[in-house]
């Protein structure tokens, strides 16, 4: 098993951050995501995690994103999200999931199916575990689980998924995209959750439970017995974004209460379906028995 992990796991404390869901966003979807494992997908977890995350998914899940200024994952930077066409409010895999290139399958939809894929045959061919990273293939698959649900990830070509839309959040200049990843989830942790980002996940796990207990079986399933369906994810995502994110967000427009509590119940939402969904997709791969179409 790759262990080589660790010494990148010093490196990173060193870097500064660069987000997808912000860091919080991320762990809330695999702590969230713990919460749903069977015991063969937690045995398989403490296989391949480090010795120093003790089995704790959550604690690696914004590896990916700490990467990114590491010159030897450049090339996973465009993995991150698949922004379809301006006003196009439907994700199209073949029109969509591609680099600036053209090249196909380089998204996070494509990334999600590609790491899937790798765990999986490894688990049913263990011809296959000398071939890949599983190590990194676990976190970038947890990792990219959170970016498909963040709707932003499936925003516009055109502004950059909200990235080049400048505007303030309350009195603060920041971005449509930044506002997604982060300030949504912060302003919450400090209006409703005391700073404490545990206590903003008891809350959506208390959801999950009771307000979406009819809700959880729809998102755990996918079509065709398959492992793991990101284009659903990602056709949810655009339409979100359409309906919430770019709406009455306009360049240099400032965001405060109005925009702020209609949008945290879909952040929530989001959140508590990327570790639901997470969690049933590491269970799948994990299953001991063989039965599963390959995503």
């Amino acid at each position: 098993m790759v262990r080589n992990i660790g010494r990148l796991l010093v490196l990173l404390l060193l870097m500064p951050a660069v987000l997808g869901w912000g860091r919080e966003g991320h762990y809330a979807t695999c702590k969230i995501a713990e919460g749903y494992l069977s015991k063969d997908a937690v045995a398989a977890l403490k296989e391949l995690l480090p010795e120093s995350a003790d089995g704790n998914l959550a604690s690696l899940c914004s590896w990916p994103d700490d990467m990114r200024t590491n010159p030897q994952y450049r090339w996973a930077i465009i993995l991150h999200f698949a922004d379809t066409p301006d006003y196009k409010c439907n994700y199209d895999y073949c029109r969509d999931c591609h680099d600036s290139n053209g090249n196909k399958d380089a998204c996070v939809t494509g990334a999600i199916y590609n790491y899937t894929t790798q765990l999986r045959s490894a688990i049913v061919d263990t011809k296959s575990k000398s071939k890949y990273n599983l190590t990194e293939a676990l976190l970038f698959l947890s990792h990219f689980l959170g970016d498909v649900h963040q709707p932003l990830h499936e925003g516009f070509v055109g502004d950059r998924g909200g990235n080049s839309i400048i505007l303030r959040w309350y009195a603060e200049q920041t971005n449509l995209h930044f506002v997604w990843d982060n300030k949504i989830i912060e302003s919450a942790m400090e209006k409703f959750y005391s700073n404490n980002l545990e206590v903003m996940i008891q809350a959506i796990q208390r959801n999950i439970t009771n307000i979406w207990s009819d809700d959880r079986t729809y998102w755990e399933h996918c079509a065709h017995n398959y492992i793991a369906c990101p284009n659903r994810y990602a056709s949810e995502s655009i339409k979100l974004a359409c309906k919430y994110a770019y709406k009455n967000a306009t360049p240099g427009s400032t965001l405060g209460d109005d925009y702020f509590l209609s949008r945290l119940p879909i952040v929530e939402k989001r959140l508590a379906q990327g570790g639901v969904r997470l969690a049933a997709i590491l269970n799948r791969i994990f299953a001991p028995q063989i039965g599963i179409a390959q995503a």
